[in-house]
């Protein structure tokens, strides 16, 4: 009988509750490969500064879906949809970056379990230190000081994989057929932006993310546009914003407006609420008179099956 492998899929993870969120803002601001505010001593104060500051403003947006976020239920779903999909030898886990389940308790049930081989699956398509990066760094710390020996194969972004960009597409001609046959429709890929320093100092981030959108235009005759959200903090971030972006559109008179999210493959707040309620409604404001926005891929059929291969190619299956 063959080897039970494990697939560890790293996500970030949100918080469970309107209680959580305060915690989880922390964690999130205290990780200086995604934000560095001074000196390393004094990054824990000041981030407690600032989510002092914000935390009642995240609170609301959270309440208004539902309360918390549901990325780890939809997660937890990918991990249960991905385990059927890969066969009996292998088991699928969740490890949440700044909130739970964490890396450590995610290991700790691998090694409950006598996993050893283990594929690291990131779920952030996009390579950057900021997500991927910080991620690994983290269960390669938790690795060093956990006394067991597991063989870990990373899966670091999978921006240009056929699979992906299928998945992609069947969502865009869903999110299509919302519209009338005769409309006339502009598809925006809204991306995470991320501070412009990290791409000079030569995160490949924005060439994955480029590089997805040429791929998935290879397969549409339509006019694109690429922007980029939920920027936080005084620093120079990627250009142009969404919020900039919409404004530029409506000018142009597009009336029609097809909203692809990039850098997420689940819903969460940047998609539930950042796109579907901020955005919407400023699309609105502005003139634009039909805002839709495609689903995350979530427990995509094709999605899912993509990740599939792509852990057993890792494994030299």
């Amino acid at each position: 009988m063959s080897e039970t492998k494990g697939v560890l899929l790293l996500q970030m993870g949100g918080p469970d509750s309107i209680d959580a969120v305060e915690p989880f803002l922390l964690n999130l601001f205290s990780d200086r490969d995604i934000i560095r505010i001074g000196p390393a001593w004094l990054q824990p104060l000041i981030s407690r500064f600032i989510v002092k500051r914000r935390r009642r403003h995240v609170e609301e947006n959270y309440a208004q879906i539902g309360g918390k976020s549901p990325l780890r239920e939809l997660t937890e779903a990918q991990a249960l949809n991905l385990e059927k999909a890969l066969g009996g030898e292998y088991r699928c886990f969740v490890a949440m970056r700044y909130w739970r389940p964490s890396t450590v308790e995610a290991l700790a049930c691998m090694r409950k379990e006598g996993i050893t081989e283990i594929t690291a699956l990131s779920l952030y398509p996009h390579y950057s230190k900021a997500t991927t990066g910080s991620s690994i760094k983290e269960l390669k710390r938790v690795l060093g000081e956990s006394g067991v020996k597991f063989n870990v194969r990373y899966i670091d972004s999978f921006y240009n994989n056929t699979g992906y960009i299928d998945a992609l597409e069947e969502r865009i001609r869903e999110g299509m057929s919302q519209f009338h046959p005769l409309a006339d429709i502009d598809l925006l890929f809204s991306a995470h932006s991320l501070p412009q320093s990290f791409i000079d100092e030569g995160d490949p981030y924005l060439m994955h993310i480029t590089e997805t959108v040429r791929l998935v235009m290879e397969r549409f005759d339509l006019p694109h546009h690429l922007s980029f959200q939920s920027r936080a903090g005084p620093v120079k971030w990627l250009e142009p914003s969404t919020d900039d972006m919409l404004k530029s559109l409506a000018e142009k008179g597009v009336k029609n407006l097809l909203v692809i999210p990039l850098s997420f493959v689940s819903d969460h707040i940047e998609t539930l609420h950042e796109i579907d309620i901020e955005y919407s409604k400023k699309a609105w404001e502005l003139g634009i008179a039909k805002f839709e926005r495609i689903p995350s891929l979530n427990s995509s059929p094709i999605f899912i099956n993509a990740l599939a291969v792509m852990v057993k190619q890792a494994n030299g299956e």
